[in-house]
């Protein structure tokens, strides 16, 4: 035992216990010197590095970086969770939303604060906390409506074969069931909950018909339900773009306090204590955890912007375009080996919510999103600038295509007195005479007033960024032999 464990020392210095010379192969490294260069700044120790401890200095400079980056790696974990949480912030501070209340977004003015909205689809959209009620009711009309049911990290809730038409018990963790047979019961992972529907209707009575028939009430009030209560975001401002700096954390704090700890998210709550984030205590952290915290935002967002407008984890759509896909993500956020960090933060940092529906795996189905962020020469779609895009004739799409800009800063609507954000083949738009349609994208319209029809206002100093929706795309989408070129800069026009 003691040679062998002689032999094993002899190992692990480069030499053997026998002849005390080096392994082939295995000689010791010359150690560094007592001052060593990093990216963030020298470090100094007491003797070279191998032999020496880190000078005081040094240690807080090192925890300092950990934290920081600690802090950084949690802002890119957290967006889907603070994307959720702001959202329902907003429900309740500024339209009164309660549980299971419904929040009506249809005109472009609703939308201002929703993050990459449909300009022209109605969201009906209520939040609940099932840990506050308990078991919730949802009574879905079998025609008007289309949604689904998503968990507070954006993931969507499993529902039974047919949609989300009928009556469903919704679970929270731990809740038990009723074993109600007039209920279809589905769980959900958190105690948190988003419920949303598009209005399926093309005017306002069909809406409202299908609205007067959706129901959402706690199932202790199953004795005397009444329909759900309707709200109109209108004349009221608001903002679902995640906040910035330390209302970030705190929007995080909050979140993590009304939610279980996933196994899966155990390490990353390891990070959130060392930086004065803790279940279950107060968002008081020290002037120093404040500091780092708003810094790690800032950086957080920069690294958020870098890994959702210029994508490595996507090649271009079409070779030497710059059309990506957008969602490039799994609804569940899993791949085969591992969780996806970036896909997950890529997306929800520019966007809320995913759904099978959203992949554009179905042909003729649900829907697809290829994002553009740059022009035909690789430079950032700029607000000051004015671009053409041609869509060619016969868009693979079964239902309809839509072109929408959005604000890089918020990534809503751009904001203008136009109030227009979008242009689709519902449109009536002028058309070429081989049936393709020319867009229009500028701080001003075309001179032409024939083209005004196919402009979408921008603003100058503000970037944006785009995305091509095909609703039921079809073979050219999957085949890729229908291609959409890329934008391209043009003169201004008088």
């Amino acid at each position: 035992m003691i040679q062998a464990h002689t032999l094993l020392c002899g190992m692990l210095i480069g030499t053997t216990a026998a002849s005390g010379s080096a392994l082939a192969g295995d000689a010791v490294p010359a150690p560094l010197g007592k001052t060593v260069t990093t990216r963030f700044g020298t470090l100094q120790f007491t003797q070279p590095f191998a032999d020496g401890y880190p000078t005081r200095a040094t240690v807080e400079k090192l925890y300092g970086e950990l934290d920081f980056q600690r802090a950084t790696q949690v802002y890119l974990w957290s967006l889907p969770l603070v994307g959720f949480a702001q959202w329902q912030h907003e429900h309740r501070s500024v339209f009164g939303a309660r549980n299971g209340d419904v929040v009506s977004y249809r005109s472009f003015d609703d939308k201002m604060g929703l993050i990459t909205a449909n300009a022209t689809t109605p969201y009906l959209i209520a939040f609940a906390d099932l840990g506050e009620d308990g078991p919730l009711v949802i009574e879905v009309p079998a025609q008007g409506l289309t949604g689904g049911v998503l968990d507070y990290w954006q993931r969507p809730v499993d529902v039974p074969s047919g949609g989300l038409i009928g009556k469903f018990l919704l679970l929270g963790p731990d809740q038990a069931d009723a074993k109600d047979p007039s209920l279809k019961t589905i769980h959900a992972t958190t105690n948190n909950v988003f419920i949303g529907f598009r209005a399926l209707g093309t005017n306002e009575a069909e809406i409202n018909a299908a609205l007067g028939a959706l129901m959402i009430y706690p199932y202790a009030e199953r004795g005397a339900p009444t329909a759900a209560r309707i709200i109109s975001p209108a004349g009221r401002t608001w903002s679902g773009t995640q906040p910035r700096g330390l209302e970030y954390w705190q929007r995080l704090q909050d979140a993590i306090d009304s939610e279980p700890v996933a196994e899966r998210d155990r390490l990353f709550m390891g990070m959130l204590k060392s930086i004065g984030i803790e279940k279950g205590k107060p968002f008081d952290p020290t002037p120093g955890q404040k500091k780092v915290l708003e810094e790690a935002a800032l950086a957080g967002e920069a690294m958020a912007k870098a890994n959702t407008f210029d994508k490595r984890i996507a090649e271009p759509f079409w070779p030497g375009s710059h059309w990506k896909l957008a969602m490039h993500l799994e609804p569940s956020q899993r791949a085969e080996n591992y969780d996806q960090l970036d896909e997950r933060a890529a997306w929800f940092y520019e966007a809320v919510t995913a759904s099978e529906d959203m992949t554009g795996r179905h042909p003729g189905v649900g829907s697809t999103y290829l994002g553009a962020y740059q022009d035909s020469h690789g430079e950032w779609l700029d607000g000051g600038k004015f671009y053409r895009l041609r869509v060619p004739a016969n868009a693979p799409a079964k239902n309809f295509w839509s072109v929408t800009a959005y604000d890089v800063n918020t990534r809503c609507f751009i904001d203008t007195t136009w109030k227009i954000a979008d242009r689709s083949s519902r449109q009536d738009l002028a058309k070429n005479t081989d049936g393709s349609v020319d867009l229009y994208i500028g701080p001003k319209p075309p001179s032409d007033t024939a083209k005004h029809k196919n402009w979408i206002p921008t603003v100058p100093g503000k970037a944006w960024f785009t995305y091509l929706r095909l609703y039921g795309p079809l073979q050219g989408y999957y085949d890729k032999s229908w291609v959409l070129p890329d934008f391209e800069a043009v003169p201004a026009w008088e």
